[in-house]
């Protein structure tokens, strides 16, 4: 899935970086996801199920708080106070480039921030907490041994997860005079609960206290053996799937554009449409059929797709291979594969032999043909001349007429 680096400043004028985790096709619903504490968008979890979502149509950000990551800021600044207002910074910064998030996910303290962060993004429809403590305060047990210095002096470095940080007087203050309980009970949407009942960091009983007083609709979802941060692979694929899944009815409406897309691609021939992902993404559809075209970074794009003279080439070698496929099947000849390979230029047209053009420039297009099987000379030889007899060939070689009138927008 294509990735688009993004920046933002957050409401203390700090640079932020995130990562935004876009489909192959139409973005169905943006959603905003909060890492646990002390990780980045990078860490695994987070990065597995970002891809699972894209995959499903949900575009994701991602992101790394202040004070970690690729972001501006000092750690030992921060505060469960300032990630909550990272989050609403996320957000706003989604709600001016693309659309507002529609579904929030967050883990671990992530999913701590997120509820107390949700009332603020009123345009979202669904949250999502993995492995969530019910209250900010359960996370000052994981430097417990360390409290009463950073108490006395002020601050102290502990170790989190095998690495150093400094944590300040502050950031226990903040998380101790924190209640998520108004914010879970006046939540106002959907709410989906994951944890493992083996959780050994933040316990099942932390699930039960903000599953149950928030009101329907509301699900719980049991992650059986699966540990905190959700290293196995198959853990996060399984997260993300069921999240998806789940978020299915409450993300229905801002699925309009996609269905709008569907929409004009009624009836035969080939529809282009812009997604509006990125500067030149286009989706293509065909009947059924839907790929991207798109230009690479070089350029401008995000590189998600083939570009147009790629799908020109694409056209013209795979009416090649098949051309050459029928020819063979029909006179028995010991074909095993045949494999066409592709370029464009643009040349000086003095420099072609053949071409009626003499002055300024023209197109060639080079076409190596590979036949794979026991052929003799003239069997090849034969496959070369049928290649020319392609239609898309014969298309490209004759004279085009090209008619273009306006179409009203579908309604």
């Amino acid at each position: 899935m294509p990735a688009e680096r993004v920046d933002f400043p957050n409401g203390r004028g700090q640079r932020l970086a995130g990562l935004l985790d876009l489909p192959m096709g139409p973005v169905r619903a943006y959603a905003l996801l909060a890492s646990c504490f002390t990780c980045g968008k990078d860490v695994h979890a987070a990065a597995r199920i970002a891809e699972g979502l894209a995959e499903r149509g949900i575009a994701v950000l991602r992101f790394d708080f202040a004070g970690l990551g690729e972001s501006e800021g000092d750690f030992a600044d921060t505060t469960f106070s300032t990630n909550v207002a990272d989050l609403v910074a996320a957000a706003d910064h989604l709600r001016a480039t693309r659309a507002a998030p529609a579904l929030l996910i967050g883990h671990s303290l992530g999913g701590a921030a997120m509820l107390a962060a949700a009332g603020k993004m009123p345009e979202a429809r669904a949250v999502v907490t993995i492995a969530a403590p019910s209250e900010p305060k359960h996370i000052v047990e994981q430097f417990r041994d360390d409290v009463d210095t950073i108490m006395r002096q002020g601050e102290a470095e502990v170790l989190l997860a095998g690495r150093p940080f400094r944590i300040r007087r502050a950031f226990i203050e903040d998380a101790e005079k924190q209640n998520l309980a108004p914010d879970i009970e006046e939540l106002h949407k959907a709410l989906l609960v994951m944890h493992s009942p083996t959780d050994h960091y933040v316990g099942i009983e932390n699930a039960s206290r903000i599953f149950l007083p928030a009101k329907h609709p509301k699900s719980f979802v049991s992650l059986d053996d699966a540990d905190h941060l959700l290293t196995r692979r198959s853990d996060a694929a399984y997260v993300a799937g069921f999240i998806a899944a789940w978020a299915e009815r409450y993300l229905v409406p801002a699925a309009e554009d996609m269905e709008a897309m569907e929409g004009a691609s009624a009836g035969p021939g080939v529809t282009v449409t812009e997604t509006r992902q990125g500067k030149f993404q286009q989706l293509i559809q065909a009947g059924t059929h839907r790929l991207l075209a798109d230009e690479p970074p070089s350029v401008g794009g995000l590189d998600t797709g083939l570009s147009p003279y790629d799908l020109l080439l694409a056209a013209l070698g795979a009416c090649t291979a098949m051309t050459v496929r029928l020819y063979a099947d029909r006179k028995d000849l010991p074909l095993d594969r045949v494999r066409v390979h592709l370029t464009h230029e643009k040349i000086h047209a003095a420099d072609c032999e053949h071409c009626e053009t003499r002055e300024g420039k023209i197109d060639r297009i080079d076409r190596a043909i590979t036949f794979e099987g026991k052929l003799d000379e003239a069997q090849r030889q034969r496959l070369l001349e049928i290649a020319d007899k392609c239609p898309v060939h014969r298309t490209l070689m004759s004279e085009i007429e090209i008619r273009t009138t306006e179409r009203a927008p579908a309604r």
